[in-house]
């Protein structure tokens, strides 16, 4: 590695590019010159923070300027729905008031003779107080003030510490109403300054209390309580979208972890089960706040090893001794390699990757481990899962605290701005309750619980194909646990339509032989029971069986089948997937548009493969909505999605007319998995991608063609009064207005019912639209869909499709690493 590659994470400045130019007075490490506009830079005094960094994350991701619903006429007018009774709700948004007429100022300022050191620049300018007044932000080049100066161009004079004179051009550019892009983003700089104010510290893009942690001791964990927030221009006003958020810490460092691996495992196999374990860890170092990515270990590298700081060696351990007061105690600890993925502000190659010492890096988030030990998420869901009551009186506490707080206060009074005391209040709509249609009746479930499990019980599903040749395989050990669940399984399937043969009961220890030797063309399904829910063991089986030999499969861990008491629920279940998984057809709900096609894409990057990415594509077959093909695709690292899902949409449109002697004339994409700063790609390349390949399959072939953007990941929260309480919306509530953007064509939908915490809604955007369906046409059919999920006996948070394809490429990802077999491809194999 070069010396400039090895600085620690919170070097004082980027390592220098070879024969860069320093000249200039105030010389500047680097390449000299301003930042370019779309990396803004704005300071007060001295201290910078970039407009366009959020927490190291994408610029643009409020995904502003993208302007869809202009292109449908259909909803121009109005994209309010009617259907429902209304219900009166509350929003965690505060509106943001300012002063009548505000504007914000932008100035371009220029130095003659050049400097190049914005510390400098900022020193020189700010001798002009009052001219230029107390309250403004410099980044160097541009200078931002709540106030107009006399003239257009201004002109003044500084002098430096050496008595060289300056001429400063102060030229006005830009006069920014509220509303405008530049100034939303100067409103998140400014609030996040309040937030610092409160002595809250940022960890990512969110702001926590350190001061206030709660500590599980008896897990070693520890919560930062903290709010997530985002100041955005919504339907009728600017607004602070802010919530609750914790930051889950352990008490162990990465050191502490390292030593433990060795212990357990020994010499040999230290180094590959070291490396397994921590690379892609996400580690907290609590010296400057600063979350890193483990991307690799230095095993060549120790605390001894020295980096070029300016232009003198130093080791690591001094310089954490002279940084921040810290002294190592293991000086022969490896260092973990952090790959720096921004850009400089000059476009220069971002700097070398950040090396970290283990013993300062802080493990955050839980292990599988932690996550399947019931008693640390039961102590962690009590300190982290607020009800409706108690997140509301969080937020209220917090605006609270700004308001008393003479500094803050201040900060935002001195630029004219000020926050609504109340949250925002709105109306919603509640839907209508869906029927379930199963096998020859129909019936509702009870709206407040989403849950139809008790309604099914003892009814034939529409159709279950007989089960006649199938293997069940255990081992010696689990034998008598295998027999029980194989009796069970005979007495829930006669009531569900599912006819089952004895097994053929496997003995023999290893597994994979056990596959090879008796899974055949003619077998239809494979249960396996697993002595243990280790990994490896799961995915040789999910390997062979979705590959190699594709057979529909079923895993389940003896564990989960060793408890007499809970062996009914278990065995329904187990039988309600075996049924799914070889294509028979559970539940249905009414959809009465006709001949149409569903279709549901997701994706999941593979960090075990190289980072590829894979997307799965899921696409109803029939008109009930009960029947799917599904095909996924593998994608090299960097490589657009699309361009391989093309090919699975045509096999969808294919395999779709041979079962129906049709094409569909409606089509419905609902899109899952754009993260933030994504939907700039969706409506530019991915749109034009699948009117593509619909085109393919004829030049007559033109059906009406709907895309919609699923969001789970939202700090958006409802909460309703209910009886005297607050409380959660009831599934079904529908949110159009107030807090939908105007240049988008989207809604809200609280589709699932929680007994604990908030419930959390889904963002759909139709982002293109030719079916002209009414809002509330759509709205309904998104809701119809999110019943029908056959892994779940009630409504889930996303619709049906998307989830389809989230399970399928998660399976790939996780487990087989390959592309299924396509003979699996009418079967909902992944459940």
């Amino acid at each position: 590695k070069s010396q400039a590659s090895q600085e620690p994470a919170a070097a004082a400045a980027p390592p220098i590019s070879e024969g860069a130019d320093l000249g200039g007075r105030g010389r500047q490490k680097g390449v000299p010159g301003p930042a370019p506009s779309e990396v803004l830079q704005i300071s007060a005094g001295f201290h910078l923070v970039k407009l366009g960094e959020r927490g190291g994350r994408r610029q643009d991701y409020h995904d502003e300027g993208i302007n869809t619903r202009q292109a449908m006429e259909h909803v121009k007018e109005s994209k309010t729905g009617t259907t429902g009774k209304p219900i009166q709700l509350t929003a965690n948004f505060f509106r943001i008031m300012s002063c009548p007429q505000w504007v914000l100022y932008q100035y371009h300022v220029d130095f003659n003779p050049p400097v190049e050191a914005r510390r400098l620049r900022t020193a020189l300018l700010f001798q002009h107080e009052q001219t230029l007044g107390t309250t403004r932000s410099f980044d160097g080049s541009l200078l931002f003030l709540p106030k107009r100066l006399h003239d257009k161009e201004t002109v003044l004079c500084s002098e430096t510490k050496n008595g060289e004179k300056i001429q400063i051009t102060v030229t006005l550019t830009n006069e920014l109403p509220p509303s405008s892009p530049m100034c939303l983003q100067f409103y998140n700089i400014i609030f996040r300054r309040v937030l610092r104010i409160l002595n809250l510290q940022q960890v990512g893009r969110n702001y926590y209390n350190s001061q206030d942690a709660l500590t599980i001791s008896q897990h070693k964990l520890t919560i930062w309580p903290g709010y997530c927030t985002a100041i955005l221009e919504y339907e009728t006003s600017i607004m602070l979208c802010t919530d609750v958020s914790h930051k889950v810490l352990r008490s162990e460092t990465v050191l502490d972890l390292m030593v433990s691996l060795r212990q357990r495992c020994g010499n040999e196999r230290y180094y590959d089960i070291c490396t397994k374990e921590l690379v892609g860890l996400i580690v907290l170092t609590k010296y400057n706040n600063k979350t890193y990515r483990v991307d690799d270990i230095a095993w060549d590298q120790s605390p001894s090893n020295t980096f070029t700081r300016g232009d003198t060696p130093i080791s690591f351990k001094d310089y954490y001794h002279g940084q921040y007061n810290l002294t190592i105690t293991d000086e022969r600890q490896p260092l973990l390699v952090s790959k720096v993925k921004k850009w400089s502000r000059t476009g220069a190659p971002a700097p070398g990757p950040a090396l970290l010492l283990p013993e300062f890096c802080y493990l955050t988030g839980l292990t599988d481990k932690m996550r399947n030990d019931r008693m640390i998420m039961k102590d962690l869901s009590d300190q982290t899962k607020l009800n409706p009551e108690q997140r509301e009186q969080r937020l209220m506490r917090f605006v609270d605290n700004i308001q008393r707080n003479s500094d803050a206060r201040a900060e935002m009074q001195k630029w004219g701005l000020s926050f609504d005391q109340q949250l925002l209040k709105l109306t919603g709509r509640v839907l209508p309750t869906e029927n379930i249609v199963q096998g020859p009746r129909t019936y509702d479930y009870n709206p407040r619980e989403a849950d139809w499990s008790r309604q099914m019980r003892g009814l034939p599903v529409i159709s279950a194909p007989p089960l006649e040749n199938w293997l069940l395989l255990h081992t010696p050990r689990n034998s008598s646990e295998a027999q029980s669940l194989m009796q069970t399984l005979k007495k829930v399937a006669g009531p569900l339509g599912l006819n089952i043969r004895v097994p053929y009961d496997d003995h023999q220890e290893s597994l994979l032989k056990a596959l090879h030797v008796n899974v055949g063309p003619q077998t239809q399904m494979v249960v396996v029971v697993l002595s243990s829910n280790r990994k490896d063991k799961y995915d040789g089986v999910k390997k062979y069986l979705c590959v190699d030999c594709p057979v529909p499969s079923q895993c389940v861990v003896s564990r989960t089948i060793s408890r007499p008491q809970a062996l009914m629920t278990v065995a329904t279940k187990l039988a309600l997937q075996m049924i799914c998984k070889m294509g028979g057809e559970l539940w249905a709900v009414e959809v009465p548009i006709k001949q149409i096609m569903i279709v549901g894409i997701d994706c999941y990057h593979d960090n075990t493969s190289g980072g590829r990415s894979i997307g799965a594509l899921v696409a109803s077959l029939n008109q009930g909505m009960t029947r799917w093909f599904s095909r996924t695709v593998l994608q090299r690292k960097g490589q657009e999605l699309m361009d391989g899902l093309k090919m699975a949409l045509c096999a969808a449109l294919k395999h779709y007319l041979k079962v129906n002697k049709q094409l569909p004339a409606r089509i419905f994409v609902f899109r899952d998995g754009v993260g933030d700063g994504q939907l700039h790609s969706v409506v530019n390349y991915e749109i034009t991608q699948i009117i593509d390949s619909i085109k393919s399959i004829g030049p007559d072939y033109e059906p009406r063609l709907s895309v919609i953007v699923v969001k789970k990941r939202i700090n958006c929260r409802f909460f309703a009064y209910l009886d005297g309480k607050v409380t959660n919306p009831p599934p079904g509530t529908v949110v159009d207005t107030e807090v939908t953007r105007r240049e988008w064509y989207d809604f809200y939908i609280v589709s699932q019912a929680t007994r604990l915490g908030s419930v959390s809604p889904t963002h759909y955007n139709v982002v293109y639209d030719t079916n002209g369906l009414k809002p509330d046409y759509m709205q309904r059919l998104t809701y119809k869909l999110c019943h029908m999920y056959y892994n779940w006996q009630g409504i889930i948070r996303v619709p049906a499709p998307c989830q389809y394809a989230h399970k399928l490429a998660f399976l790939v990802g996780q487990s087989i690493h390959r592309e299924p077999n396509v003979k699996l491809d009418d079967y909902l194999f992944y459940l």
